[in-house]
């Protein structure tokens, strides 16, 4: 979200002003020093360049006051050539065309089943949209944080973004808006759903901003080795996280167990029906581990009630759509799961801290070709990776964000940025990217107007004598 990109401090404008009058006021205390020995125009011109040359990397090296970054033109034109410090377009393009994708996949994704999520194993287009979300926040991150005054400050600073984004997503997704078939307001709090997409972002946005605010050394990188011994904690700090999924995942004893579901042919107790496990390892939607520990410390009552694994061929006789229970349907099939549950998001961390890396590429090396084959490399190395653990059984599940999952999804992320910046940054095409800039940039009140229902509830509110006769339900929306 766009959130997670923005100065911490002001705004880009006054950031100008401010590095216009740090470079005049630099200027000023140069000319004033060395007043008596100028002693033609020549000299005063290269004075001129070399107190550009000194405020040039302050620019640059803004660090968490602002994610600007430097052009990646050629160390070697000359100084009249060189470009001030502008926005990297590319990775607005990219959030701009993760959020259209979203949009795609939430409207068209019940008329298409195909690019719907997946019902449990396997990976379709919809799956893609929070792993690229997830890794535009962790290159924006290393953007913002590129430089660090206060390590303290900083810390404060991001756990307060992450509160507001905990508490966004509370109000927008525990349930307190109605649905387009349902129109009522308001949430029992004991039935309040606890985590969702905004929750998520905001668990790896905090994982990742501690990561790169005090795991990482002082030296400037100037090759790939130097890179990662550069940022080695942040990598431990990953391989730590998979560790603790995948050993969780598959090492948890999983006990069978009960939940509710109301009646609805009666005004009798809730029907109370029992899932058999008793596994360890079990990656189905009815005895995993994420599933498990999401009932023991949030509550079934607070996951999400309308999981994919309904779209299964056990639970739906229209699969992968949405259909009536099979007759002889499994008991897990009608059972609560939440897709943005709390190992699950473990794991979307280290995605997270994927992005950081790239984000680290952008700021340590400026040359285009270095950035796409240090972007590349580790873009197909994933690929394969998440591959060949999916081969070899452990399946790539978007609802458990298993690791081979996560490799997947953020190799296809690597080189959809990388292509993004060839053909904005590099070749300069903005004007056919422009929309997708601008939806990048106001990512979040997109997110909140077009898939969290506000547009819709508003439509609502307006209707004919009853509140079923909306704009929406003429057209056959949300009947």
């Amino acid at each position: 979200m766009a959130i997670e990109y923005e100065p911490i401090k002001g705004h880009a404008n006054d950031l100008a002003g401010s590095v216009y009058a740090r470079e005049k006021h630099l200027s000023i205390d140069i000319d004033m020093g060395n007043a008596e020995k100028i002693q033609d125009d020549d000299d005063q011109k290269k004075l001129s360049q070399v107190a550009f040359q000194i405020s040039a990397p302050n620019i640059a090296n803004k660090g968490e006051e602002s994610p600007l970054i430097p052009t990646s033109t050629s160390t070697h034109l000359p100084l009249h050539r060189q470009q001030p410090p502008q926005r990297l377009i590319s990775l607005d393009v990219f959030r701009g065309l993760t959020i259209v994708l979203m949009i795609l996949v939430d409207d068209v994704g019940g008329l298409l089943p195909a690019i719907n999520h997946s019902p449990w194993n396997g990976l379709t287009l919809a799956d893609y949209v929070m792993p690229f979300f997830l890794f535009i926040v962790g290159v924006s991150l290393g953007l913002t944080y590129k430089k660090v005054s206060c390590r303290v400050t900083a810390t404060r600073k991001a756990i307060l973004r992450a509160l507001k984004l905990l508490i966004l997503g509370l109000f927008l997704q525990g349930g307190f808006f109605h649905g387009l078939k349902n129109l009522t307001y308001g949430i029992d709090i004991e039935q309040m759903r606890l985590m969702g997409i905004l929750q998520r972002i905001a668990i790896a946005y905090l994982v990742a901003a501690l990561c790169e605010i005090w795991l990482k050394g002082d030296d400037h990188a100037t090759s790939q080795l130097a890179l990662l011994r550069k940022y080695q904690f942040q990598w431990l700090a990953a391989s730590v996280l998979v560790v603790i999924y995948v050993s969780l995942l598959y090492g948890l004893y999983v006990p069978s167990w009960q939940y509710q579901i109301p009646d609805s042919t009666s005004f009798s107790e809730p029907k109370i029906l029992s899932v058999k496990c008793g596994v360890r390892g079990d990656t189905g939607p009815a005895c995993n581990v994420v599933g498990m520990i999401d009932r023991k410390i949030l509550g079934i009552q607070h996951l999400y009630r309308k999981p994919v694994f309904v779209r299964t061929k056990q639970c739906s006789i229209n699969s992968p759509d949405y259909g009536p229970l099979p007759s002889d349907a499994p008991t897990w099939c009608q059972a609560p799961f939440e897709p943005e549950g709390l190992l699950s998001s473990v794991m979307a961390a280290v995605t997270c801290l994927v992005g950081l890396y790239y984000g680290h590429i952008i700021v340590h090396f400026k040359d285009h070709i270095d950035r796409i084959r240090l972007w590349l490399i580790p873009s197909s190395a994933f690929l394969i990776l998440g591959l060949a653990l999916d081969i070899f059984g452990m399946h790539i599940i978007k609802a458990l964000y298993t690791f081979s999952y996560m490799c997947v999804t953020a190799g296809a992320a690597g080189f959809l940025f990388a292509g993004i910046y060839l053909l904005v940054d590099i070749y300069g095409y903005r004007r056919m990217t422009s929309v997708l800039e601008w939806m990048g940039k106001h990512a979040l009140i997109i997110y909140i107007l077009a898939a969290c229902n506000i547009i819709p509830i508003i439509i609502h509110g307006f209707y004919w004598k009853q509140p079923q006769n909306n704009i929406l339900s003429l057209i056959g929306i949300g009947r």
